[in-house]
């Protein structure tokens, strides 16, 4: 029995993820990304599956030293929109509050791989923290605040409760929205103190919560996410299209209908992000498109998400079962951003 996070390559060996022969270009991936494997994700680990879906989002593969050219250490133009440190302010009326840069676990597909873990950016200092505080509170537009990271439900609940209260304080702030994978991959660490910490009398409270495949629906997420929606805590979902995860439409189906019945509501689909080394998680958008025709006839409309991309540089997101995806001439693609322009993507 695994009874602590997996860092290493050595910790994958001797746990038998990782095959002894593979360990020196393993290695190299992990000197480059960070690694974290939780008991709670471990444990779900097929490892006479070398398929394993589990093993897949977490376990590093030597195929991550593979980074294409359309690749970006920052795919979704974070820094283009960072008036302060820690704030990315892309859309008018809310902002994202990037509170910490560690997560209890590390994708292996994640958008933010150059930008987290032990050995990267540190989490806001205080000095930051209130710099980012002012610039919203100088920004009567700014309605919702987005607490992100790395994971904010890592910090300790009165860290939680501080923040909340401080950015709630704010009074044209009327909705804070708080993303996480804890109640999935950590989740004893949904406590009710830090649940209570959440909430807020001055602003309205979401979590948004981040599960790719139905087996991650444990007996204890299933209650860590109980303890928010019971809190009255409105809980949306959000996962990404993964190659090997969950692009068929059985499992795709079975991960919405799991939410749902933990009382979440399907948020964002998103199609994968170009992140360095992450090709072989990417399907194409039409396969994406394909698997959302599948699930609508499959699943109730309370079960659908919106299959989205985040638009390389920063522009919006599309919806890419809107008209905002079209062929070229040639035969590429090009996707539409909030403003109506135009932006080629590959494939």
């Amino acid at each position: 029995m695994i009874d602590r996070t997996l860092r290493t390559i050595d910790d994958l060996v001797v746990a038998d993820l990782v095959r002894r022969e593979n360990k020196h270009a393993l290695v190299e991936v992990a000197n480059r990304y960070a690694v974290a494997i939780t008991p709670a994700m471990a444990s779900l680990i097929d490892i006479e599956d070398a398929a394993d879906p589990i093993a897949r989002q977490f376990v590093p593969d030597q195929r991550e030293r593979d980074v294409r050219r359309e690749e970006n250490v920052d795919p979704i133009g974070d820094k283009r929109h960072m008036p302060v440190e820690g704030i990315v302010h892309r859309y008018r009326d809310r902002v994202l509050l990037k509170i910490v840069h560690a997560c209890p676990v590390y994708c292996r597909f994640c958008f933010r791989r150059e930008m987290v873990g032990p050995d990267r950016e540190p989490g806001l200092s205080s000095n930051a923290l209130d710099r980012a505080i002012a610039y919203i509170a100088a920004h009567d537009e700014i309605a919702e605040v987005i607490l992100t990271g790395g994971d904010p439900f890592i910090l300790t609940a009165r860290r939680a409760a501080d923040l909340t209260a401080r950015v709630s304080a704010i009074e044209h702030v009327k909705i804070l929205r708080w993303h996480t994978r804890v109640p999935f991959v950590d989740p004893d660490r949904v406590t009710p103190e830090f649940v209570a910490a959440l909430r807020s009398t001055n602003a309205a409270t979401f979590v948004v919560v981040h599960a790719n495949h139905p087996r991650e629906f444990t007996p204890d997420a299933h209650q860590a996410c109980a303890r928010i929606v019971d809190a009255g805590i409105p809980t949306l979902s959000q996962s990404v299209l993964l190659k090997g995860v969950n692009d068929d439409v059985e499992t795709l189906a079975a991960l919405m209908r799991a939410f749902v019945e933990n009382r979440v509501k399907p948020y964002y689909l998103h199609h994968a992000d170009l992140a360095p080394g992450t090709a072989h998680f990417r399907t194409t958008i039409a396969a994406g498109q394909e698997l959302m025709r599948e699930l609508r006839r499959r699943v109730s409309g309370i079960a659908l998400p919106s299959y989205v991309l985040d638009i390389p540089g920063g522009y919006a997101k599309a919806n890419l079962e809107m008209s905002a995806v079209e062929r070229t001439p040639d035969g590429g693609l090009r996707v539409k951003d909030d403003d109506g322009n135009w932006h080629v993507y590959p494939g």
